[in-house]
């Protein structure tokens, strides 16, 4: 990508030339989301704020500043950022289901049916007003079916709602009509309309969904890194298909359940997932276990296919994603959609103590410092699951490679030892103990 020197929202000058991928003595750092990242950075060794428009090695920017300023900034070579240019082509509805479709279509085409299915893991989907007569003809092929609609480009639930007749959205549906016939007014937002899953796997009687992260350091080639941990977060009301109305039923999102009259605010909405590993483990046994997460680990991997030839690929840029995955009553995971500014918000202590270990790892393995080879398949809670190509466990026998999922090397909700596993990384280890 080209990239012109601005007077602004530039990076280092010439005294980090001599420096440049072989660690930096000193990390000059911007930051413009005051959540838990800040206290991350804050606490690292030698990394130093600058405000406004000082010079900086290393930027964690909101989406906006992206938008604005991304294209008009000159960036050396060791410069990070922590987002491609068009990360939306993933993390927007309409444009993660487009690109998927054109993924498993193209996979059919040129592999075959049976390697197509592999991308069978997002509901029906369709973007309105512009598919409005094909989403149609599919609701009056499953009459009685529910949908739930979602505006594209927001999230934490906002502008959701769940619908069973054609009726529910007639008024949206005459609103962008109407838009569309009087071309000086707004222009109606884009809403996917997507068949609703109605038998989602329960807990207590209560519905739930899975947020996973994962870090993508390069595109070309693809390098994807998965994070250890990860949480459930659970809807506050039993579930039921009676009303359609409930939000707290329907909706998981934390920002939606912490609006509930019966929220409890010491517990939160949480499991953490080693403890629903544990949970179904205990319940369905490991085998099973073991296949849903590879299953999940196909997920990643196929979804972030599906971008890889569209999305700008730049050296400077990395990518945290946090992925939603719901279950349903077969242990099947669905992808619901990725976020590429996931919530780094704490809802309680364990939420903002796990929200500082991800965080922290992502700075490990983006590597400012220049301590990595580079071959490291592990960096503190991060498993390389893949490289070019999948990267295996050691310890995999060569008869799992032709399995049908990804025997990927990931250990999402397994032991996360990462202390441990920094200081034999790093020697002596380099952070400052918290109290």
């Amino acid at each position: 990508m080209s990239k012109h020197k601005t007077s602004g929202n530039k990076a280092s000058n010439d005294s980090g030339k001599s420096e440049e991928r072989e660690g930096r003595s000193c990390v000059r750092y911007k930051c413009g989301l005051p959540t838990t990242i800040q206290d991350v950075l804050k606490q690292r060794p030698n990394w130093v704020e600058v405000k406004d428009d000082g010079e900086w090695d290393f930027n964690w920017c909101d989406v906006g500043w992206l938008r604005e300023n991304f294209d008009h900034s000159y960036m050396d070579e060791h410069v990070r950022i922590n987002h491609f240019r068009n990360h939306y082509e993933l993390s927007r509805k309409n444009l993660m289901v487009k690109n998927l479709k054109r993924y498993q279509k193209n996979l059919e085409k040129e592999v075959g049916r049976e390697e197509a299915s592999k991308c069978d893991f997002f509901p029906c989907t369709f973007v309105l007003p512009s598919e409005y007569h094909l989403f149609v003809e599919e609701f009056n092929r499953n009459p009685g079916s529910i949908w739930i609609m979602k505006p594209v480009a927001k999230s934490q639930g906002k502008g959701i709602f769940l619908f069973r007749k054609l009726k529910d959205i007639i008024d949206w549906k005459k609103e962008s009509s109407h838009s569309e016939e009087q071309k000086d007014a707004a222009p109606v937002e884009n809403y996917v309309a997507q068949r609703y899953i109605e038998n989602p796997y329960l807990i207590n009687g209560r519905k739930f969904d899975l947020r996973v992260y994962v870090l993508v350091t390069s595109y070309v080639p693809l390098k994807a890194w998965l994070y250890r941990d990860g949480f459930a977060r659970f809807s506050g009301t039993r579930f039921s298909l009676s009303t359609i109305d409930d939000k707290y039923m329907h909706l998981t999102n934390v920002s939606v359940q912490k609006t509930a009259p019966n929220y409890n605010h010491e517990k939160g909405c949480k499991w953490q997932m080693q403890q629903l590993r544990r949970y179904l483990t205990a319940k369905h046994g490991r085998e099973s276990i073991d296949i849903l997460f590879k299953q999940m680990d196909n997920i990643f991997i196929r979804s972030l296919q599906s971008v890889q030839k569209v999305i700008i690929n730049d050296k400077h840029c990395f990518e945290l994603y946090g992925y939603d995955i719901l279950l349903d009553e077969n242990l099947k995971p669905w992808l619901i959609e990725v976020n590429a500014s996931p919530s780094n918000s704490p809802s309680s202590r364990e939420d903002y103590e796990m929200k500082f270990r991800l965080l922290e790892d992502t700075l490990n393995v983006v590597d400012m410092e220049g301590r990595l080879t580079g071959k490291e398949k592990r960096v503190g809670g991060y498993d390389l699951m893949w490289n070019n190509g999948p990267v295996y466990r050691e310890d995999i026998y060569l008869q799992t490679f032709g399995s049908s999922c990804f025997t990927a090397n990931t250990y999402l909700g397994c032991l996360n030892d990462r202390e441990k596993q920094l200081r034999h990384l790093f020697k002596p280890f380099p952070f400052q103990k918290r109290t």
